[in-house]
């Protein structure tokens, strides 16, 4: 027996020592044992405990108290938006790659759209349909990843990312595709429906190409691209994997409770599946296939032959031989380029993408107290060490975090509350440091300039006018914001205020959009102004005159 308190035990002893004594009496059956048991422990302890004997199967048809659980929700997608909307989403917080990203916003509207019309009218779900899977080419650092995080969290849907190297054949050392699968559950709390619908990013694809000169069984490439080749179209995976030790014990736990294993299968009809990685070596496949045509004396000689992007020209052909199996590469139907960045495109990321690494060092240092201010001139310093190591965005950190460690270790414990991060300290962190932390006038000085200049950008944007200080003009405004205890901005306001409908009048009437502000601008606002505007209504009257002469 089983579950037996310890009292309970010294009634079966009583119970058994007079059968013993009562030879004539009939032997009780193991229900009957059981139910006189459960009414000894009823007596004494309440009817909250249940005895289970040895071999005898639950009772699976007891009713309880308690509430039935809810009926799990189910997934309804009301999948509405338009390939211009996911484009114009992405935009936000990736640079460039404006084809990779048109063509993801296609094949994202496309799977989606078919899995709405299904849920509308199942009988879709019968007709042939080959799905909009993705492999995704491009160097590391250009935005793949976030991309497709992105496009997951627009939609609702959850989002798995795995790394190939992290996979064998079933069977072998290491995880099982079929492991992704339960991680896309994981993400979707549980939910198998919602589960379903999600989608899975599989990073380093490449590194799961057959080599041609490998020997033997190559059960970490050529195994695993098998095993996908079930998932990638239409398969059943059960939660409970076999080779899951902790799936085995859940299951026996659920066993012993219920009298049965409750299976619980997820399918893959309408997870969207996405490969992605560098593919080094391709290019020279696609090279050498485009330039068979081009032999004899005729051939072009293509002086720029290592500029330009060959990943645009792939076939499935030069996947195929570069390691993957054709019904592989075949379930892979569309084929996203992604592009370089250059020291622009890494300014840009800096300066105005909503994921942008500095918006992670203002939050940083904010929590010590510390004001910190990024430079246009800085941020170009910054973006132009980080496209020297050729690995794309993923370099702005490490240049930051090289650029700024000290800082973050050293300013917290001093007075300094507000500091620029100018191209002096992108180029020279240890020197400026000194400077700032020994300086206080001089470090008060580069963050008053500075403050200038996020004016003169936040005006430009407003008023769609650029102005602009000249050293000696900054120099004053800075001297006036210190004798008034005002801000540079304070004091740039009042001037710009006075100035602003005299500077739309010079627009209007000569189309000029830039004013360069000098020291005697500073000074004098008013009356250099009341000149400009004189010279422009002269200038206007000289255009008018000139026309009424022409023939």
């Amino acid at each position: 027996m089983r579950y037996l308190t310890e009292n309970a035990r010294e009634q079966l002893t009583v119970i058994d020592t007079m059968s013993n004594q009562t030879e004539n009496k009939k032997i009780p059956t193991p229900e009957e044992l059981q139910k006189e048991f459960e009414d000894l422990v009823k007596q004494k302890y309440g009817g909250n405990v249940r005895l289970v004997m040895a071999g005898a199967q639950p009772d699976t048809t007891q009713t309880t108290d308690e509430e039935p659980p809810e009926p799990k929700r189910t997934f309804d997608p009301k999948f509405d938006l338009k390939p211009r909307e996911i484009k114009h989403y992405l935009d936000r917080y990736v640079i460039q790659q404006d084809e990779g990203k048109k063509a993801l916003a296609i094949a994202v509207c496309d799977h989606y759209n078919h899995v709405r019309e299904c849920h509308e009218d199942p009988k879709l779900a019968d007709t042939d349909y080959s799905k909009q899977n993705i492999v995704m080419l491009g160097p590391t650092g250009v935005g793949k990843t976030y991309l497709i995080r992105h496009i997951a969290k627009l939609i609702g849907v959850p989002f798995v990312k795995a790394d190939a190297t992290r996979f064998s054949e079933t069977g072998y050392v290491g995880a099982n595709v079929d492991d992704m699968i339960r991680d896309l559950v994981t993400q979707a709390d549980e939910d198998v429906e919602l589960a379903q619908y999600g989608i899975i990013y599989l990073d380093e694809a490449d590194k799961i190409a057959t080599p041609p000169n490998i020997i033997g069984r190559d059960v970490s490439g050529r195994g695993v691209q098998i095993g996908l080749l079930k998932l990638m179209e239409e398969t059943e995976v059960d939660l409970r994997g076999g080779h899951d030790v902790a799936s085995q014990m859940q299951a026996m736990m659920e066993y012993q409770q219920k009298g049965k294993v409750d299976k619980q299968i997820v399918n893959t009809r309408h997870i969207l599946f996405i490969i992605s990685g560098a593919f080094t070596g391709l290019a020279d496949i696609i090279k050498k296939r485009r330039n068979l045509r081009k032999l004899g004396f005729n051939a072009l000689v293509q002086s720029e032959a290592e500029e330009e992007d060959y990943h645009q020209f792939v076939t499935p052909q030069d996947f195929i031989e570069y390691g993957f199996e054709p019904e592989f590469i075949g379930r892979l139907p569309v084929h996203v380029i992604c592009q370089n960045l250059s020291v622009d495109d890494l300014h840009y990321i800096l300066k105005h993408s909503e994921g942008s690494i500095i918006r992670q060092y203002e939050q940083a240092f904010r929590a010590y107290g510390i004001n910190v201010i990024f430079s246009d001139k800085g941020l170009w310093k910054i973006a132009e060490k980080a496209h020297v190591q050729k690995t794309g965005a993923r370099a702005l950190m490490t240049v930051c975090e090289k650029v700024l460690r000290d800082y973050k270790f050293e300013l917290p414990s001093t007075s300094v509350k507000e500091f620029v991060v100018t191209e002096e300290v992108v180029e020279d962190p240890a020197g400026q440091l000194k400077r700032i932390i020994e300086d206080a006038a001089y470090n008060r000085q580069i963050v008053m300039h500075e403050q200038i200049r996020h004016y003169e950008a936040q005006f430009e944007d407003e008023h769609k006018m650029k102005v602009s200080f000249d050293e000696e003009a900054a120099n004053l405004i800075c001297k006036k914001a210190l004798e008034q205890d005002r801000t540079p901005q304070e004091i740039c306001e009042e001037i710009l205020q006075s100035c602003q409908h005299g500077l739309n009048l010079i627009r209007q009437n000569t189309g000029r959009e830039e004013f360069a502000f000098t020291q005697e601008v500073v000074a004098n606002p008013d009356d250099v102004l009341e000149s400009w505007v004189r010279e422009s209504y002269k200038a206007k009257a000289g255009e008018v005159e000139e026309a009424l002469r022409a023939p």
